[in-house]
């Protein structure tokens, strides 16, 4: 049976995972019956129920922008139904909007369609721009005509697959808007007439908000089949650590970070190959900001939620050593004489509930530095690489647009360790 939204508590259906095993999918996971979303480590679910309707819708979005087809693969064994779907969540989504954005309207024809040969009346002055007469004496006969195309039939049929795309959205994840539901289609599921229905009204139409339309009702018929109407479907990634990636690097970094990538060089004794570098060590993210210069990798980690853990959920000897290397190479190589490289990884955290008391965007919790470098009891700055934690919510609803004020703030908190110990 379909989700009783009249009894639907969305709170009772958020989870906030702690990454560890059996718990770090991120998305949706729901069936005809039940649904549920789960959110990453370290959010912090808001009190009120519109505003967590907006935070999912928000998910969603971020997990469309920054995920692919390899990144949704689910481990199966970890998932409880025996066979599962990758939802195009997109598509229902864009319906949905389609609808309440209209007033809750299905689509009709708004504009006029030409075509050669249509059923309507000849337009004489787009005949002529656009088909090329046969001469018979010294008159121009047109053998076919340009008309405005009078399909009321097709453009009440695409009206009603509307209407079946609607009711469907509304069903699968109408839940996330409200608990009314739209009136039941008036004509039943067929894929194949759907779907060429639609990609022939796609292909005479040049409204983007249409296009977007037909496309997503298109994504959808072709997801609701036989093979997938009665399977628990999924939306989302085990492998959220990409994700964290991806938002760090779009939210602080600079676009021409491989810049700033150190490689390895082979040089051959023999053959052709002569000086010839290899694959690079990538760091996540380089920020310049204020004339400094900040090496960052995202590290998905469980130490800003849960610290009793202590360094076993910290980056270790590698990835420290890693970061080392990064920054002594843009230091030497990459940055004007004098300018300062600075070294951090990023974790997730909540702000408003935590371990350490407190409260900021971003804050400093931790620092490693190798005892291999040359001078380990005075180090290079970029040789004290700084454990920042960030707040998660924060990130996944600001990652778009300006960033300067985030990046000033994320400057003062991997520079205060420096700053204090120059004031005393």
């Amino acid at each position: 049976m379909p989700i009783d939204r009249d009894h639907f508590m969305i709170r009772d259906h958020c989870h906030v995972n702690k990454n560890g095993d059996g718990d770090r999918f991120v998305g949706i996971k729901a069936d005809s019956e039940n649904a549920m979303i789960y959110f990453p480590m370290g959010y912090e679910l808001p009190t009120q129920d519109d505003e967590l309707r907006r935070d999912i819708k928000n998910l969603f979005q971020v997990l469309a922008a920054f995920t692919d087809k390899t990144d949704r693969v689910l481990e199966m064994d970890k998932f409880t139904a025996p066979q599962s779907v990758d939802f195009p969540i997109q598509a229902y989504l864009n319906v949905i909007n389609y609808y309440l954005d209209h007033n809750g309207s299905y689509y009709t024809e708004t504009e006029v369609i030409y075509k050669v040969d249509g059923r309507g009346k000849t337009d004489w002055g787009r005949t002529a721009k656009k088909l090329v007469p046969v001469v018979q004496g010294k008159s121009f006969i047109y053998l076919k005509q340009v008309a405005r195309d009078n399909s009321p039939d097709m453009t009440r049929l695409i009206t009603r697959i509307h209407k079946y795309c609607v009711y469907e959205s509304f069903e699968r994840i109408g839940w996330l808007y409200t608990t009314n539901t739209p009136e039941q289609p008036d004509i039943a599921f067929d894929k194949n007439m759907f779907v060429s229905t639609l990609n022939e009204k796609l292909g005479s139409t040049n409204n983007d908000a249409d296009k977007s339309l037909f496309r997503s009702m298109i994504a959808m018929i072709e997801f609701k089949d036989s093979k997938t109407i009665d399977k628990q479907f999924y939306f989302g990634t085990d492998k959220f650590e990409t994700v964290w990636e991806k938002l760090i690097d779009k939210v602080f970094g600079v676009p021409n970070k491989a810049d700033y990538f150190p490689h390895g060089i082979w040089t051959a004794r023999y053959g052709k190959d002569k000086d010839k570098p290899v694959s690079a060590l990538e760091p996540d993210t380089i920020m310049i900001y204020g004339g400094k210069y900040y090496v960052l990798d995202a590290k998905y980690y469980r130490y800003g939620i849960a610290p009793v853990l202590g360094t076993n959920a910290l980056p270790q000897s590698s990835d420290i050593n890693k970061q080392i290397t990064y920054g002594q190479f843009v230091k030497n190589r990459k940055t004007p004489d004098g300018a300062q490289v600075f070294n951090a990884f990023i974790m997730p955290y909540n702000r408003t509930k935590n371990f350490f008391g407190i409260h900021g965007l971003c804050e400093n919790v931790a620092e490693a530095v190798g005892d291999w470098v040359d001078n380990p009891d005075n180090p290079e700055i970029y040789e004290r690489v700084q454990g920042i934690v960030l707040d998660t919510r924060y990130l996944l609803k600001n990652y778009d647009g300006n960033h300067d004020t985030d990046r000033a703030a994320l400057s003062v908190v991997i520079e205060q360790p420096f700053v204090t110990a120059t004031t005393d």
